[in-house]
């Protein structure tokens, strides 16, 4: 079966790129290994720079309707100290969250009404290539089947592990990060407010998406979580990291307190923050398997949509089929640098400092004294910079 192109991964990256190349008259295959809709570890957080993309994409009047209130303040839970600024407003408006249990499979549905083939569930197992053709063999079940286009999209993320070439490969670290999500209802957190979280071990954020429901998620070092399952009588991992982040923040706390558990606690990582190479092995990547920032700034959702409207942008110019990808890909990655490095730079100085033994009351004492600090870190996030082209 031939497409121009075949994208493996159907989250906000992936739907984001297919969408944008199927507009453009591509014939596009996307192959998703989970069915839809599904609930990942994420923040939920999306900034208000996504919001003409997500016109474009055909999805705006769909989140404007289902997503939660727009945040209009950035807040700080470490310790005794909460704190709150303002959040810095992009030209395009507010950011909000939706649930990806919702997002996702909305950009689904508006792949598939562009023209893209979903292939789902359904697995990409093998990538060969012949002469100016890429092969994908997919697999669903008991069944398999070969795909073929020039153009092969990575949007499988950087926790997906496989034997694919643009998958990671990484030994076990104890500085390892681990992701944790929740859902929560009653909660008290205010409704325009999204608080960074700061504890020993880790980070973490909450926001108010969809329904009402409070999204927690967070991340926290594997020696860290070894340690706090060990002391607490080797309890599962999700029990013992909330007890330790409501009881190293009290604003969380307060929040939490009354509120009731929507859901089970979800898990996934290690995450693989940095920038990586945004085409290798003539496979194009978008998303966190292109470059990961720390997820305590908020931006991996706005990030994937906007790496996957990058790409197409630049294949789109380029034309279908193999001849002019090179050159497209080298494009692209410029692009990709040219938006993103800023913020992913400062997300690791600010998680470096969040993460050091020692460092978090230090940081704790500035933001006390100077609250603004969290305006400014949010403006460096990329919370204000527009989308090339809107």
């Amino acid at each position: 079966m031939t497409h121009d192109a075949i994208i493996i991964g159907a989250g906000p990256a992936g739907s984001s790129t297919a969408i944008a190349l199927a507009q453009h008259g591509w014939s596009v295959a996307m192959v998703e290994k989970v069915a839809f809709p599904r609930r990942k570890v994420c923040g939920e957080f999306m900034s208000g720079t996504s919001l003409a993309l997500l016109d474009q994409l055909g999805v705006g009047k769909t989140w404007r309707a289902e997503a939660g209130p727009e945040i209009r303040r950035v807040g700080f839970f470490s310790g005794d100290v909460s704190a709150e600024a303002r959040m810095p407003r992009a030209r395009t408006g507010l950011g909000r969250a939706l649930g990806r249990d919702r997002l996702d499979y909305v950009l689904l549905q508006a792949a598939e009404r562009a023209g893209v083939e979903i292939l789902q569930p359904c697995k990409a197992v093998a990538i060969r290539r012949r002469d100016d053709v890429q092969f994908v063999t997919v697999e669903a079940g008991q069944q398999q089947q070969v795909l073929s286009a020039p153009v092969i999209i990575a949007a499988h993320g950087s926790w997906e592990a496989g034997k694919l070439p643009s998958q990671i490969e990484r030994a076990s670290q104890p500085s390892d990060l681990f992701g944790f999500k929740a859902h929560f209802t009653g909660a008290a957190l205010a409704p325009d407010l999204m608080p960074l979280l700061v504890f020993p071990g880790g980070y973490g954020g909450m926001v108010t998406a969809d329904r009402g429901r409070v999204s927690i998620s967070c991340c926290i070092r594997r020696d860290v979580l070894s340690g706090l399952r060990q002391r607490s009588g080797n309890s599962a991992a999700a029990d013992a990291l909330s007890r330790h982040v409501v009881a190293s923040c009290r604003g969380v706390g307060t929040v939490l307190a009354g509120a009731e558990l929507d859901g089970p606690w979800l898990a996934a990582g290690p995450i693989h923050p940095g920038i990586r190479a945004g085409y290798d092995q003539g496979i194009f990547r978008v998303g966190n398997i292109a470059g990961e920032s720390h997820p305590l700034i908020a931006e991996g959702i706005s990030m994937a949509l906007q790496s996957g409207w990058l790409l197409a942008r630049e294949l789109t110019a380029s034309g279908k089929g193999h001849e002019g990808t090179d050159e497209a890909g080298r494009r692209y990655e410029r692009e990709w640098r040219r938006q993103f490095s800023t913020r992913l730079r400062a997300a690791a100085l600010i998680a470096r400092i969040a993460l050091r033994p020692g460092s978090a009351a230090a940081m704790r004492a500035v933001i006390k004294s100077f609250p603004a600090a969290l305006t400014l870190g949010a403006r460096l996030s990329g919370k204000t910079r527009p989308v090339p082209g809107f």
